[in-house]
């Protein structure tokens, strides 16, 4: 058994600390907000998030960040990208021994351009932590907490830091496979996001299943192009922090992404999408990313290029969709080149 701290009661937080206190691990979720943490304690639900479900009486909540530090022998951060930094800063000012930290936001920073595991390690003094490990794939919250079988990733550098917490996880229902390419799995799930909104715009506009199928293989084409150019292995992307990640976000009815982007399609504003979410659609911040990451890394990202002008110079979607169908004509596989 396993003291672990879940720092994030969102949806995906919440469901992750199930899973590690049905096998058995002594579990502490970590909210912001004392009447979350209340009701976990009180009433084992999570109504805002994970409507209609009875969570383990042994799982337990706190707001005392510093509590939750404490707890800990293995800190699992769920807290949406834009929350990393702060949240890293808040648990380093009570972190005093040496721990192993899990990441499972996906992401990227803009401007600073960081993926997660940059921010958790430019953060965290490098002598309380043992190592940093991304725990992705396609898994939605939803699913994993009626025991629907998911399988994941659990991707470090060091691959025995990704064995300990494929251990810690894998269960019948979550099966965790292991990786040491931690560019291309936070790539990878990042910039996914990206892709679904589009999808999800397609979708709004009825454009049908061709348009999407579209969407989904020359999204995977970009985000293939940018990771390998950054780094990654390109077999990742066919994995399932790669393709398996972006299939799930850009067909299924719980991700936030995909209905952000249906949304837009329907004529909405990015303003009044937002307001109507009430949670965290991480894609919107992540265009701004990858657009700027394919500047930099002067990488062809038509998709990325077309919704950041969606999203942030008001194109109208409709036009943004004719104008990629007009692009001068290109060979298809070549594109890791």
């Amino acid at each position: 058994m396993k003291k672990v701290t879940v720092l994030g009661a969102g949806s995906w937080g919440t469901a992750l600390a199930m899973v590690l206190t049905e096998n058995g691990h002594d579990t502490l979720i970590w909210s912001h907000r004392e009447d979350q943490a209340n009701e976990i304690n009180e009433r084992h639900t999570n109504e805002k998030y994970l409507p209609n479900i009875q969570l383990p009486e042994k799982l337990t909540a706190t707001s005392d960040i510093k509590s939750a530090v404490e707890h800990g022998e293995i800190l699992v951060f769920a807290v949406p990208t834009k929350a990393i930094r702060e949240v890293a800063g808040q648990v380093m000012n009570y972190l005093d021994k040496k721990v192993l930290i899990v990441h499972v936001s996906k992401g990227i920073e803009p401007d600073t351009l960081k993926r997660i595991s940059e921010i958790l390690e430019e953060t965290l003094d490098p002598r309380v932590v043992e190592d940093i490990v991304v725990l992705s794939g396609p898994s939605h919250a939803e699913e994993v907490v009626l025991h629907h079988p998911t399988t994941i990733t659990a991707a470090c550098a060091n691959l025995r830091s990704a064995e300990k917490i494929q251990d810690l996880f894998m269960n019948h229902y979550f099966r965790v496979y292991t990786n040491t390419d931690v560019i291309g799995v936070e790539l990878g799930g990042a910039l996914k996001n990206v892709i679904a909104l589009a999808a999800g715009i397609s979708d709004g506009l009825n454009y049908g299943d061709n348009a999407k199928a579209a969407l989904i293989t020359r999204g995977l084409a970009e985000i293939a192009r940018l990771g390998v150019r950054m780094g990654g292995n390109p077999f990742t992307f066919a994995g399932l922090t790669g393709m398996g990640d972006l299939i799930v976000t850009c067909t299924s009815v719980h991700s936030r992404n995909w209905k952000a982007g249906n949304m837009l399609g329907k004529g909405m504003k990015l303003d009044e999408v937002l307001d109507n979410m009430g949670m965290v659609v991480e894609g919107v911040r992540t265009t701004k990313a990858a657009y700027q990451l394919a500047q930099k890394y002067d990488v062809s990202m038509p998709i990325t290029t077309a919704l950041y002008q969606v999203l942030f110079e008001n194109k109208d979607p409709k036009d943004a969709v004719d104008e990629l169908m007009h692009r001068l004509k290109k060979r298809e596989i070549d594109y890791l080149q």
